[in-house]
């Protein structure tokens, strides 16, 4: 139902907003923690779609600060972030420039890395592990955090996303070069 309200809302609608709390409220009561649901309402929230940058960061702060540890919610803000970076090459181009990256010194990378990384149950990734772990991995990539990167990369093994690597440049080439770089960074 958030896929289908966001396709269908009305831009910057009071109404299509107040059903959309609607249908939150309802996966709340149901599943409070559910991925993909926090994804969605994440994805409505997007510039580029019926929110703001302000709004979209507010709303993932929120949740991880009430999400239990060892949850992918918290990555939840490496997505807006990258989903920032990507509107911004998209409207800015190279105004914005390449060699800007938000992650550098970024809190939210630690964030994910401490509260769902450190936390989670590596014998049992969930469905959509990979997704989550390559935002983890580009993140701290991004941050030349290679060593703790080629934990990451280790759990991902060859299964590289195109988002949020295609944001950079070219996807398969930049997780091929920063994986090669965080293997030799763990190096003994």
């Amino acid at each position: 139902m958030l896929a289908l309200t966001r396709f269908h809302s009305p831009p910057q609608n009071p109404e299509w907003r107040g059903t959309v709390r609607q249908l939150w409220q309802q996966v709340i009561e149901r599943d409070p923690w559910n991925r993909e649901a926090h994804h969605e309402l994440l994805t409505y929230l997007f510039p580029s779609w019926h929110g703001t940058g302000g709004e979209m960061f507010h709303w993932v702060q929120e949740r991880c600060t009430h999400a239990p540890r060892g949850l992918p919610a918290h990555v939840l803000p490496l997505v807006a972030l990258a989903e920032s970076h990507r509107q911004r090459m998209e409207v800015e181009g190279h105004r914005y420039g390449l060699t800007v990256h938000p992650w550098t010194d970024n809190p939210s990378t630690w964030q994910a890395w401490d509260n769902w990384w450190s936390y989670r149950a590596p014998n049992r990734p969930h469905a959509a592990f990979h997704e989550d772990a390559n935002y983890l991995a580009h993140a701290l990539s991004f941050a030349n955090r290679h060593r703790e990167a080629g934990e990451v990369f280790d759990a991902i093994g060859p299964y590289a996303t195109d988002v949020p690597w295609s944001y950079c440049g070219d996807a398969p080439m930049l997780f091929n070069r920063h994986r090669a770089w965080a293997v030799k960074a763990s190096a003994p």
